[in-house]
């Protein structure tokens, strides 16, 4: 009997959409070891050589005119992405897309990007007939991911899942199960033996992530984090960003011996367990993996959008602060220190968290998704519409 096959298809607007689609791929395949998943960033795997700058000058877009993001945003929330802009992104970017899924034949389709998600739905429109199921990664739901194809929506709160019913979608479409993490943050390390293992000291220690994309580049504000090295350990993770690890290095500041400036790493997880505080920008990603290690949260930077979203929730949850100003560093520090010798068991659930979070909620609902589909539903055929790579509107 041939396995069942999940595919999972994302895009590199942002680290944390094919993230989402790796920790799914990873803890479905942990959960049924016999089930064969594959993901794709879809743009970069049909177009290699274009996709690449296409999302380097998003990221640029991004970190240097954030209010113009935020108003694209703002301006189409409440749209879904109509049958024109379907169209164009078939014809520009994914009008070999019947052929990738005939090719692989998945038994469900995943999806963790808006873009992705609004190709399958216009494929099932003309005739395809793999069930898909779209895991929204934020705290909040943008119209672009609303597309009356979708079998089932995966969503992070019951707020997201109000705003999808308000467009439209049928309350049996969508079920509340969080953003899904990777497996390697369901279970809990020794912090002891971690330190140890990362040569680090027995004190209140701050992660400070971001900086992947050029976003740690405010002078006076990590002058003022460094300012207390010789209080907290401050640990730096700069993920890929080499020119900015490389300034910061040269800099007698950032060579204390309880600063740590980190690089690319696939330990975020072990990273956040040792840690007692994260300062970061509210990505939904990165929020939900310091949700299931139980670290409370500074929020700086929140980018127009999404972010801003992802920040109210978290506030209004307390689980998290914005950054309003220096002082909101200092006190926050200083309660820090006050408060870390009792802060050492802290549980991975953390005090005020709505409900009882389980990281592996998400893939097992996609699990129970795949095994309703009985023999003849949804079946992986493709009408002969949908089998050439050029589709007509």
């Amino acid at each position: 009997m041939r396995k069942k096959r999940i595919l999972l298809l994302s895009e590199g607007f942002g680290a944390g959409h094919t993230q989402a689609a790796h920790a799914l791929s990873d803890s479905l395949r942990k959960l049924s070891p016999h089930l064969q998943t594959r993901v794709l960033e879809l743009g970069r795997f049909l177009h290699p050589t274009l996709a690449p700058l296409v999302f380097t000058a998003y990221r640029k877009t991004v970190s240097s005119q954030p209010r113009l993001y935020g108003m694209v945003y703002r301006a189409q929330y409440k749209k879904s992405l109509n049958r024109v802009t379907q169209l164009a992104l078939h014809r520009i970017c994914y009008a070999q897309t019947a052929l990738v899924i005939r090719q692989l034949r998945p038994d469900l389709i995943v999806c963790t990007h808006p873009f992705p998600s609004a190709v399958v739905s216009r494929l099932k429109r003309i005739g395809l007939n793999v069930p898909l199921c779209t895991v929204i990664t934020d705290y909040d739901a943008h119209g672009a991911w609303v597309s009356r194809e979708v079998n089932a929506y995966l969503v992070s709160t019951p707020d997201v899942r109000g705003k999808l019913l308000e467009r439209g979608v049928a309350p049996d479409r969508v079920k509340v199960t969080g953003i899904p993490v990777h497996p390697n943050f369901w279970e809990p390390h020794n912090r002891e033996e971690l330190r140890a293992s990362f040569g680090l000291q027995d004190m209140p220690t701050v992660l400070v992530m971001g900086g992947g994309w050029g976003l740690l580049k405010e002078s006076s504000f990590l002058e003022r984090l460094v300012g207390w090295s010789d209080k907290l350990q401050l640990i730096f993770c700069l993920g890929n960003n080499e020119k900015a690890k490389a300034a910061l290095m040269g800099d007698n500041k950032f060579r204390h011996p309880n600063v740590r400036l980190l690089g690319f790493t696939k330990e975020i997880d072990k990273w956040m367990e040792v840690s007692d505080l994260l300062i970061t920008k509210p990505g939904g990603m990165t929020c939900t993996e310091a949700l299931t290690k139980g670290i409370p949260m500074l929020f700086y930077e929140a980018i127009p959008g999404q972010e801003e979203e992802n920040l109210q929730y978290f506030q209004q949850q307390g689980l998290g602060e914005a950054i309003r100003s220096p002082e909101t560093v200092d006190r926050c520090f200083s309660q820090l220190l006050e408060r870390y010798p009792h802060t050492q068991g802290r549980s991975r659930q953390p005090a005020g968290a709505p409900g009882a979070y389980d990281p592996a909620h998400c893939s097992r609902a996609i699990l129970s998704l795949l095994a309703s589909q009985t023999r003849g539903q949804e079946s992986t055929t493709l009408s002969p519409e949908a089998k050439e790579p050029v589709l007509h509107a």
